[in-house]
């Protein structure tokens, strides 16, 4: 449940961070971080994991790289997801997962280090 509840927790502050370097992206409520943060959480759970299987062969080919181009389909469908957040273009959802994982990775080991 801890677990869980970083997770959660980390893509909350994650998103937050996201909305203020990203003049593309925005919420227009407090709540939709929150709700952010469960979709997005669902979506890498499930959509994720089926979207890397069936571009296991380009993914190969292309050494790993297209993991990025992944993500940022995945970081789209979730922000496409939620009605009360905005992302401006496909573009935007490259870079913007490209720096949510950093700081997702960074906020998850504070939380690590301070609560376990």
């Amino acid at each position: 449940m801890k677990k869980i509840f970083g997770i959660l927790v980390a893509n909350f502050l994650s998103f937050y961070i996201l909305d203020i370097l990203f003049e593309n992206i925005y919420f227009t409520k407090p709540s939709a971080f929150v709700t952010m943060a469960i979709i997005f959480s669902l979506v890498n759970l499930t959509i994720k994991p089926i979207l890397k299987l069936l571009s296991l062969p380009i993914t190969i080919v292309t050494l790993g790289l297209f993991s990025l181009v992944i993500n940022a389909v995945v970081l789209e469908i979730a922000f496409n997801l939620v009605s009360t957040a905005y992302i401006g273009s496909f573009g935007t959802a490259f870079w913007a997962s490209i720096v949510l994982s950093f700081i997702n990775n960074f906020i998850r080991e504070i939380i690590s280090k301070n609560f376990n």
